[in-house]
């Protein structure tokens, strides 16, 4: 079977330490470098989860307002990935932060198919 309908199974664990050593980076200095591997390893994870955020919604009404305002926050998420930690560590910090609940969104989001 191809990965597209078959994909290899999340490891929830490993994207919610992810998450978790994220969402703790605003409680001390600012490492660049930690931001730098945390965003990566973020970009990462939601890139493993966005095709069953992609199906999950495909299978809703498309019109309905549960359709678009999933397709909404979904398109978001992979627009917000796609976007690098800008300039200076408060941009990296943010940019950490709000990929670490984006993710935390499709782990939560995410169901596994058989």
């Amino acid at each position: 079977m191809s990965r597209a309908t078959n994909p290899s199974p999340i490891d929830r664990a490993t994207i919610q330490a992810a998450i978790d050593r994220a969402l703790l980076t605003g409680t001390g200095r600012l490492d660049p470098d930690e931001l730098t591997r945390l965003e990566a390893a973020l970009r990462k994870h939601i890139t493993a989860l966005l095709p069953a955020a992609d199906a999950a919604t495909d299978r809703l009404w498309r019109g309905s307002l549960a359709w678009y305002t999933r397709r909404a926050r979904v398109d978001g998420i992979r627009h917000q990935a796609g976007q690098g930690l800008g300039d200076g560590p408060l941009s990296a910090h943010i940019q950490v932060t709000t990929l670490a609940r984006d993710c935390q969104w499709l782990l939560a989001e995410h169901r596994e198919r058989p």
